[in-house]
């Protein structure tokens, strides 16, 4: 089976000191999981999330600024895009080598084309970096009022940043050459690097595309058979912490759009989640979305666990 599987960047964390060290260290079991699935006989694209790590480097922008220019959004998302696939790329490597596997693993820079006029651009909507206290986040949007701050799911308070839509992927062609010599590719990390077009290239823009939605065009143009998206939970649950919770272990389309009429899912967590997996079903007749955590994916695929959506 050809799988799409999307790993959030809360995944890459494990609560310790958001170090290198430690997340390479996170990194390296959640490889584990995956490579279950390449030794299973699956064929395997892996995309990443990037909000925590480059939220990181936007509180390093300001707290550096007085000794050296912050750098652009476009260009922390590449930053980030290009050290979590290279640590992925690295534990993936040892991991089936470990195994006796002979299967390259190769990370790619990947830009990701948006629209200027997408709405994302007028409502920051992207939860980006670490959680804030409201009064934390009260603070630090009234000491800087280009920091759009917004509670994320009753976790706290984060800034949000422009997430529009992605459009088409720049590198297809090249991800398609290396999956057909073999190579378990990572891609479109962080939602992709959102650019737009310059004359007769691309420049950067000032957003972070959501991972899930990117994931979700990289699986139609590669024609994979099932997305898989991971995330904190099991299974997507209905009144989530709330009396009453249901976890689901099947929506169709019609009970996933009911569902997201009652305001299920929230915002800038599980909404996007499902409207991706939606998108992908709808995409093509017989595909499926699979939603549910790194550590149960193995016997999700089997049907043991998860949140199935289909047609």
């Amino acid at each position: 089976m050809n799988l799409l599987v999307a790993l959030g960047g809360n995944a890459l964390e494990d609560g310790s000191q958001p170090t290198a060290e430690n997340q390479l260290k996170v990194i390296k079991s959640a490889m584990v999981y995956l490579a279950d699935l390449i030794q299973a006989g699956h064929e395997l694209v892996i995309s990443h999330g990037n909000g925590p790590q480059v939220g990181r480097i936007l509180v390093q922008n300001e707290a550096a600024k007085a000794l050296t220019p912050p750098l652009p959004l476009d260009v922390c998302g590449a930053m980030t895009q290009g050290a979590i696939g290279y640590q992925l790329q690295q534990a993936m490597q040892a991991e089936l080598a470990g195994r006796g596997i002979n299967k390259p693993v190769v990370s790619l820079v990947t830009q990701v084309m948006v629209d200027l006029a997408d709405p994302g651009f007028q409502n920051p909507s992207k939860p980006v970096g670490i959680f804030y206290t409201k009064e934390e986040a009260d603070k630090i949007q009234e000491a800087d009022p280009d920091f759009v701050m917004k509670e994320d799911a009753g976790r706290g308070w984060r800034r949000v940043v422009a997430s529009p839509k992605p459009a088409g992927i720049r590198e297809i062609q090249a991800i398609q050459t290396l999956i057909k010599s073999g190579c378990v590719v990572i891609a479109c990390g962080g939602g992709g690097i959102p650019v737009v077009k310059d004359g007769r290239g691309v420049k950067g823009v000032a957003a972070v595309i959501d991972k899930d939605f990117a994931s979700e065009l990289l699986a139609e143009e590669l024609n994979a058979d099932t997305l898989i998206i991971l995330t904190g939970v099991d299974q997507v649950c209905l009144n989530y912490n709330k009396p009453g919770q249901k976890n689901l272990k099947t929506m169709n389309l019609t009970e996933a759009e009911e569902y997201i009429a009652q305001g299920q899912f929230a915002p800038g967590s599980m909404l996007p989640k499902v409207q991706a997996a939606m998108q992908f079903v709808r995409s093509k007749k017989g595909r499926r979305a699979l939603i549910t955590s790194l550590q149960k994916v193995a016997p999700s695929l089997k049907g043991e666990n998860g949140t199935w959506l289909q047609e």
